[in-house]
């Protein structure tokens, strides 16, 4: 099981399924299409159980915190040789706005990586393992990405670079220079489905600057609290919205298995320093966070 801490995970929501994100850029905990559905990453289990990370090569520092009024995470890595912003969203459906949020999701995950100065080598490690980790499932190249099938589960990885394929694991380095982005993208269907595809990058751009605004319209219509730890309250908000699922309007225990207890060994609802959305802050300087990072760690 992770010895990671708790207040080291980052939630997002599509207020279908949700994912847990690490300090360190790693997608730790991922169920689609539900939050009830068996993980497809799953390393907060054990080590073998599933994981997609996406930082630097070598050594770095990084911050991190929500996108204003949303919970799109954006993590900024500095390295010796330049700076890079990580934005991780789960995509909401055409029209989210305001009490729409939620309706028609695509099940998809979105991670946009854009170098903002110098020049940023980025080690991206994509390990999906369905079923709890019980299934490594096989890997194949489609034309601008990796597709995995296992059991019902349909995996198409959005990913414009050079892959290794490895048991079940996907491998790669990318450069990027000083205002170049690339998007990252995993969509989940089964055979009863639309098939899971392959996105463009002026799609995924779109349901980035969509999936903003609508939770900027939901904050806009909810959130005029204005007191005391305003931030902590209004994120805490925030993060109770996407663990409510859109069908039945029912708040989940957990993020990680709704049918434990917040806070218990696999149910975990964490926001960037803080332990579960209604505690206090454990770090000062919430929400931007400082993480010290010595060396790349394997992954």
């Amino acid at each position: 099981m992770s010895s990671t801490a708790i207040a080291d995970h980052a939630l997002l929501s599509d207020r279908h399924s949700c994912a847990l994100i690490d300090a360190e850029g790693s997608v730790e905990w991922l169920g689609f299409p539900r939050f009830d559905s068996p993980s497809v990453f799953g390393r907060l289990l054990g080590p073998d159980a599933g994981h997609w990370r996406v930082a630097p090569a070598g050594e770095w520092t990084s911050t991190r915190r929500y996108v204003d009024r949303t919970l799109v995470l954006e993590t900024t890595f500095t390295t010796r040789t330049g700076e890079l912003v990580l934005t991780d969203l789960l995509a909401l459906g055409p029209d989210n706005g305001g009490h729409r949020l939620g309706i028609g999701v695509p099940h998809l995950l979105v991670r946009r990586l854009s170098c903002t100065s110098g020049q940023v080598e980025v080690d991206i490690s994509y390990a999906p393992r369905p079923e709890y980790g019980l299934v490594v499932p096989l890997l194949a190249f489609v034309d601008g990405g990796v597709t995995a099938r296992g059991g019902a589960e349909w995996l198409v990885l959005t990913a414009p670079l050079n892959l290794e394929l490895d048991r079940g694991t996907a491998r790669g380095l990318l450069t990027l220079d000083a205002g170049q982005t690339v998007h990252l993208a995993l969509h989940r269907s089964t055979l009863e489905e639309t098939p899971a595809r392959v996105w463009s990058e002026a799609e995924l751009a779109a349901i980035v600057d969509a999936t903003v605004a609508d939770w900027r319209s939901w904050s806009d219509l909810h959130q005029a609290y204005d007191g005391p730890w305003r931030d902590l309250v209004q994120t805490s908000g925030r993060v109770l919205q996407g663990l409510s699922f859109k069908p039945s309007g029912a708040i989940i225990a957990a993020a990680t298995d709704p049918k434990a207890s917040a806070g218990s060994a696999t149910g975990i609802t964490a926001i960037p320093g803080c332990a579960t959305p209604a505690s206090p802050c454990r770090r000062s300087g919430w929400p931007r966070v400082p993480m010290r990072r010595a060396t790349s760690s394997p992954s």
